[in-house]
């Protein structure tokens, strides 16, 4: 499984949820009792669930790094997804956010999660493979086009399953009640922040590809190839500097998320 920092989680998660819940809306949160976040990461949807739910929230997370963070903000307990330190029937809602895409058996974990709930699961998980770029660089929602492709590719885990999530409930033995689609857009635009500013220094020295490498090439991407979208992506880089020196630099991101709830 991969692991992220909680600064990524935190600037990923960032807004989500604020403007709307209509999608959280099939989990029925405001007659649950007892709710468990499962990967909670740094707790951003924990303290949603918190925010709408009269009964217990508790986040648990494998990594104990993280729940550093959570626990600052919410309950919160250390337990692996397919292993949880929950007696049957423990809860009545067990929710898991960009969870199941990180998890190479994501139906035992679903199954975990059904064993613990006395009566609903619900997976908030996105279809990164249908993520779209809007930039006012000509060449970069192409660019990150492929970057992505190769990235999917090459990854060892099913980080599109967003909007098939429903197949992984079906095959834990789940009956599916609702899944709707919740896009969540990140705009970055002037005043450009300091993450803004290092982000666009990493794409003009390539370093981003640079980390990401190997999987790219785990891929049917050829070395050859991933030497010349380094090129391409440089040069995009140093375009988004000048944009952003003028302060005319937009990009918008929009990711799908698929909030998906089954019954027991």
């Amino acid at each position: 499984m991969r692991s992220f920092s909680a600064d990524y989680l935190t600037r990923t998660r960032e807004g989500m949820w604020a403007d709307s819940r209509e999608a959280l809306s099939a989990l029925d949160l405001e007659r649950r009792e007892r709710v468990l976040d499962v990967g909670c990461g740094t707790g951003e949807l924990t303290r949603v669930l918190e925010a709408e739910s009269p009964g217990d929230v508790v986040g648990c997370d494998a990594d104990r790094r993280l729940l550093e963070h959570a626990a600052s903000h919410v309950p919160a307990v250390a337990g692996d997804a397919t292993r949880l330190p929950f007696a049957d029937d423990a809860v009545d809602l067990v929710v898991c956010q960009a969870l199941l895409i990180n998890l190479p058996d994501p139906a035992a974990a679903v199954s975990e999660f059904a064993r613990v709930s006395s009566d609903l699961v619900a997976a908030v998980e996105p279809d990164n493979a249908n993520v779209t770029v809007d930039s006012s660089v000509g060449q970069e929602a192409a660019l990150e086009s492929r970057a992505r492709r190769a990235y999917l590719d090459g990854v060892d885990t099913d980080v599109a399953l967003g909007s098939r999530a429903s197949e992984t409930f079906e095959e834990a033995g789940l009956e599916v009640l609702d899944t709707r689609r919740y896009d969540h857009t990140r705009t970055v635009g002037p005043p450009y922040d300091e993450h803004a500013l290092r982000m666009a220094h990493r794409k003009a020295t390539g370093a981003g590809l640079a980390d990401d490498r190997e999987t790219m090439l785990a891929s049917a991407l050829t070395a050859e190839g991933y030497d010349d979208l380094r090129g391409a992506w440089r040069e995009m880089g140093r375009d988004v500097i000048e944009q952003m020196r003028e302060e005319t630099y937009v990009r918008r991101e929009t990711v799908p998320f698929y909030v998906t709830v089954g019954r027991v």
